[in-house]
């Protein structure tokens, strides 16, 4: 039978053990309570400006001149004087004398025609007179009928002939003897000299090539999509060229005076020409636009009305992401009119001073919650690393 002793022992030793138990738990520190961390994910915004807009269309295209002429003999002769201002780069004005070619068989010839003329003239004056009196003597014949010929009807004809191949003869040797003058046509920019001092040219030979100076010609292609943005198909819409001249850009105003009215085969493009008045700036103050400068060119279009203009890769599927007043992510769908480079313009579904979420999120869902950088509930927690890392990489995204 168990002693008193030995049923004391066992509980005496357990009481020990938890009374220890108990002063070390005692000791221990309780583990510190970790701050919560904010995992809204944060974004970068912009607010929607509203704004009337006019539309222009860009093109581009080469300078040429109005009218282009090549200078051609009309005659035969040495060449025997060229104008100083007959050089290529030259500017003429309309008639000046860019050369001569001999002109002494021609005014030789002017004589023989004026003297071919006279002797017709005589010769017709006489047989006028010839059948003057052939018709009176018939008038003393009685019962005799004249005939034409017996009235000198056929030679009086036939001097009329020849007075008037006179005169035409008269004609085409002034005409030749004028030809021997070469002048511009117009106000004129020279393109090209073919001829020297002594050349002897044939009817046809190449004398020279001018260009017209009082007005130049763009071709500018236009995509069929945009002449919608263009009022009456562009035809007299005022255009600004845009383009480089010594090094310095440089604006010149234009106007649209003509379509070509054919979609182009190659490029399937219709073309508008543009017209620049006084390119060289010879009888105004404009600066100096060069033929076969390249330019590009700014169409002025149609009133667009009040529009938005939004970063193209924000648009996905006809939606935008806005931040409402919650601080929540909204879709909405918007119309878009246009599509200029980079952005696209907006006529419906956004208002004035929309708050458009321009960084990018990782797994959008409408309605979720969402932070900007700089919410009073992100500086709270901007001591935390962990919180800053988390806006920092937010950022790096968008």
């Amino acid at each position: 039978m168990a002693t008193k002793k030995q049923i004391i022992l066992p509980f005496l030793v357990i009481a020990v053990g938890a009374a220890g138990f108990v002063g070390m738990s005692a000791l221990k520190k309780p583990p510190e309570e970790k701050e919560e961390l904010d995992t809204t994910p944060l974004v970068s915004v912009e607010a929607v400006e509203i704004k009337p807009m006019s539309f222009a269309v860009s093109s581009y295209g080469v300078v040429h001149p109005k009218y282009e002429t090549e200078l051609v003999s009309q005659v035969n002769g040495e060449i025997v004087y060229l104008s100083e201002h007959f050089v290529k780069g030259g500017f003429v004005k309309k008639g000046d004398i860019l050369a001569k070619i001999d002109p002494s068989d021609y005014e030789a010839a002017l004589i023989d025609a004026k003297a071919n003329m006279a002797s017709a003239r005589a010769t017709l004056v006489q047989e006028k007179a010839f059948g003057k009196v052939a018709e009176e003597e018939w008038k003393r014949i009685e019962n005799g009928v004249p005939t034409e010929l017996s009235l000198r009807k056929p030679q009086l004809a036939q001097e009329v002939a020849k007075l008037n191949s006179s005169e035409a003869g008269l004609k085409r040797a002034k005409r030749n003897l004028e030809r021997t003058i070469i002048r511009a046509p117009y106000d004129s920019l020279i393109e090209a000299r073919n001829i020297g001092l002594g050349s002897y040219v044939s009817m046809g030979t190449r004398i020279g090539n001018v260009l017209s100076t009082d007005h130049a010609e763009v071709r500018l292609p236009i995509a069929d999509k945009e002449l919608q943005f263009l009022d009456n198909k562009g035809v007299e819409s005022q255009v600004v060229l845009t383009g480089e001249f010594a090094g310095v850009k440089q604006q010149w105003p234009a106007k649209i005076v003509r379509s070509e009215g054919v979609v182009d085969n190659t490029s399937r493009m219709t073309y508008l020409v543009a017209e620049v008045i006084d390119p060289y700036g010879l009888n105004s103050d404009n600066s100096e636009l060069r033929y076969g400068t390249y330019v590009t060119a700014s169409i002025d279009g149609t009133h667009a009305g009040l529009v938005a203009e939004v970063p193209r890769h924000l648009v996905v599927n006809n939606q935008v992401a806005t931040l409402d007043s919650e601080g929540k992510l909204r879709y909405k769908d918007i119309t878009i009119v246009r599509q200029i480079g980079a952005k696209v313009i907006v006529s419906a579904g956004l208002e004035q001073g929309v708050n458009l979420i321009t960084s990018a999120l990782d797994y959008p869902l409408e309605g979720m919650q969402l932070a900007l950088p700089d919410n009073s509930s992100t500086d709270d927690k901007s001591d935390d690393p962990k919180a800053t890392q988390l806006a920092m990489e937010e950022k790096d995204k968008s």
